[in-house]
């Protein structure tokens, strides 16, 4: 992600049981799913709330943590937070985080990896010290937010202005002309970073989860092309995005495991993020996505911790990443759940509330941190964990809902 423990302090970092400021630890945990729908959705609106910081222009930021440590605006973090929360936003902070994002793109259409607070733009994690080139998911998750932004404000001006912007900084994202596939090259120098969530994991050849966020990205451009009355656009977009899926489905798909691979010649571990992700965006077809689901229920024990998930199976970690059972290489994250459990619904209905449940009481006894492991919890109040498994978590509950209307089982 962001590698602050590179730049901070070992005691800025850990957040030990009893030091943060969040629910009292007396409240009484939610017995039913809503009641942990609820509770979610106020404290991940508490959270984005108490992060506010002030750039330089007068922008509001939105840094991933509350209070000091994380001191620039990261663009995937806020992103999340709309995905889960957009509410907790007014119309004007959106419009102005969107312009921010989309105006300090490079010259060459590349997106950042966050803004300082005085404005200037980074396009590679720890700030700028990671890689040669540009992360390789700015792009997507910059069409994310001016997507979710026009969601909401459907602000016609505003997406004239970004539009072509967001069209270029697609086109900026490195891929495999033949696969459509975003490509990391392979190479004794460090060519960039992948998905930031896995920044410090050294992902070489086409590479799984920014993949996957290029299909939602595309899908998000034709919406905006739509919108905007650009039909012959919006349908070279969706057919784009479509062929990507399809080169997905068949390069990562490991039949044997039942779980997408991360990538193709570096770190080809099976990845259990992108794995859910895959199912959660409809990218992986009706068999991958019970396959996928039956590994998530025969292997919960494995991946999971007080509702919180590894990015990896039990006892597997990163060909080249940091220390293990640690950060992004075997501790467990509440970032994702909403796709976890979104997919192990298939399955096991019943362990997927219960998920959410554990999730929610151990927010409230020891806070929404951004990872945790058996011994160590990093980073309280931590925007990201407490916003985007509402999206996962909501879509769930809405196929639920649909199958009981229609007597037909989950899709």
């Amino acid at each position: 992600m962001r590698t602050l423990l590179s730049v901070l302090p070992v005691a800025s970092v850990l957040f030990l049981p009893g030091s943060h400021a969040t629910q009292s630890p007396s409240d009484a945990h939610p017995q039913t799913l809503p009641q942990a729908v609820a509770w979610l959705e106020k404290e991940a609106h508490r959270i984005i709330r108490a992060s506010q910081r002030e750039m330089a222009d007068g922008t509001a930021a939105f840094p991933p943590q509350v209070g000091l440590g994380y001191e620039a605006f990261w663009l995937r973090d806020y992103e999340y937070t709309l995905e889960g929360s957009d509410a907790s936003y007014t119309d004007q902070e959106l419009t102005d985080a969107c312009r921010l994002f989309v105006r300090s793109m490079r010259a060459d259409d590349a997106a950042v990896d966050c803004v300082k607070f005085d404005g200037t733009p980074i396009y590679k994690p720890g700030f700028g010290t990671m890689g040669t080139n540009p992360v390789a998911d700015g792009s997507q998750f910059t069409v994310g937010v001016a997507w979710h932004t026009w969601q909401r404000t459907k602000d016609a001006k505003l997406l004239a202005e970004i539009l072509d912007p967001l069209v270029r900084t697609m086109r900026a994202v490195p891929r495999n002309p033949e696969s459509g596939l975003v490509f990391i090259q392979p190479g004794p120098d460090w060519d960039r970073c992948p998905y930031g969530f896995t920044d410090t994991v050294r992902k070489e050849g086409e590479v799984l989860f920014c993949s996957l966020l290029y299909v939602q990205a595309g899908r998000q451009v034709a919406d905006l092309m739509t919108a905007a009355g650009r039909e012959t656009q919006a349908r070279d977009s969706r057919k784009e995005a479509e062929r990507v899926a399809a080169s997905i489905r068949r390069t990562f798909w490991d039949a044997d495991l039942g779980l997408f691979r991360a990538a193709t010649v570096t770190c080809r571990e099976p990845d259990i993020w992108g794995s859910a992700f895959a199912v959660y965006l409809g990218i992986a077809d009706r068999a991958q996505s019970l396959a996928v689901a039956q590994y998530f229920q025969s292997h919960y024990r494995e991946l999971v911790l007080h509702g919180q998930l590894r990015h990896l199976p039990g006892g597997v970690y990163w060909e080249q990443a940091r220390a293990k059972d640690e950060y992004q290489n075997g501790a467990y994250w509440a970032t994702p759940v909403g796709w976890f459990v979104y997919t192990l619904d298939l399955t096991a209905p019943a362990l997927a509330d219960q998920t959410i449940l554990d999730l929610v009481a151990d927010f409230q006894e020891q806070g929404a941190c951004e990872w945790i492991n058996r011994n160590k919890r990093v980073l309280p109040n931590y925007l990201a964990s407490a916003a985007l498994p509402l999206d996962g978590i909501r879509a769930m509950i809405a196929r639920r809902e649909r199958a009981l209307a229609t007597g037909v089982g989950p899709e």
